[in-house]
């Protein structure tokens, strides 16, 4: 083994040039924490985001998300989570080291085991968009704290934008959850993206009158909405919940103002949710873990174009190339092949 790792670093905030790639010292797992050899890094919004605004350490490796297999266990941790192939999440949130390295030390509830039954390329790709998705499910009224076969039984759920990672992840969740998905797209490449996810119905909004098209699909309402969109899809998300329905909403990409009509609101007792999935209480991190380890080894949760989400590959040299796509919203799960150890 190599006493030196490729990372990929950045040291000020900017555009995807500030990104370097340097050969680091090899971490070593302190207790209660592992070490990954890093497979694959999975790409989000926030990861360019974050690296605009300047967010992170001072020199910091970027992406929360990504695979592997265990080659090192610190003090407190048992033997037996070695060679364990694994999938992250929130590697690099309040710290330095994210997944674009070949390797990473990071606490071993953050490394979580994947299912025989589940590609490396999927796990890379769980993390933010599961949880965030996961999250956004749980908070309609009286929704499960965790989802599991039937929690959502009965319930009708709209997603937003089913053909992104958040809503291939909301779609497929809650298809396992029990409920009737429906899932807004701009046009019938993207409708085929959603329905392969296992959305019951979409509704191209550009088609035609998109509030009488869910109404039709739903003459009750929709109790749960997964919102991408939350400016610009308020007026609609409003005319189609049904009496104490939810917005669940996970993105600004519409505008940062959202007018609401209080009255309307109060007396059907609509409801609207914000979701980052870094700040929630750890409890539903923990819950949103555990039913996306669930899901994924009941075969419920699956990646690649044929489940609506194809992946896109780029080396890691070319993280940048990787975080502009993402940045240019590529439609698809953009991953980094790291190649640990070669």
């Amino acid at each position: 083994m190599s006493t030196v790792v490729k990372s990929i670093i950045y040291t000020r905030s900017g555009g995807s040039d500030v990104l370097e790639l340097r050969e680091r010292p090899v971490p070593e797992p302190g207790p209660g924490e592992v070490r990954v050899r890093v497979s694959l890094s999975g790409v989000n919004p926030t990861d360019w985001k974050r690296r605009s605004a300047g967010g992170g350490e001072p020199e910091q490796v970027p992406n929360q998300d990504g695979s592997g297999v265990v080659d090192a266990v610190g003090p407190g941790v048992a033997g037996a989570r070695l060679g364990e192939r694994v999938w992250l999440w929130e590697a690099a949130w309040q710290r330095a080291d994210g997944t674009a390295q070949e390797y990473l030390v990071l606490p071993e509830r953050q490394a979580v085991p994947l299912p025989d039954n589940a590609s490396l390329e999927l796990g890379a790709g769980l993390g933010i968009p599961a949880m965030t998705a996961h999250r956004a499910l749980t908070l309609g009224a009286g929704g499960p704290e965790r989802l599991a076969p039937g929690a959502l039984a009965g319930r009708t759920v709209l997603v937003a934008g089913g053909a992104g990672a958040v809503g291939n992840a909301a779609i497929q969740l809650a298809r396992w959850a029990g409920a009737t998905v429906l899932s807004t797209v701009s046009g019938p490449e993207k409708a085929a993206l959603a329905r392969a996810a296992g959305a019951h119905h979409t509704v191209d909004y550009r088609a035609g009158d998109a509030a009488a098209a869910i109404r039709a699909l739903a003459p009750g309402g929709v109790d749960l909405v997964v919102e991408v969109a939350t400016a610009g899809n308020a007026p609609l998300d409003v005319s189609v919940l049904a009496p104490n329905g939810a917005v669940a909403f996970y993105a600004d990409g519409s505008g940062a103002e959202v007018t609401l009509p209080v009255r309307e609101l109060m007396t059907r007792n609509l409801s609207w949710h914000g979701v980052l999935i870094y700040t929630i209480p750890l409890e539903a991190k923990l819950n949103a873990v555990a039913a996306i380890g669930r899901a994924v080894a009941e075969g419920a949760l699956r990646g690649g174009a044929e489940a609506g989400l194809p992946w896109h590959r780029y080396p890691l040299e070319r993280t940048a190339d990787a975080h502009d796509a993402v940045q240019g919203a590529v439609v698809g799960k953009v991953l980094i092949e790291v190649r640990a150890g070669k």
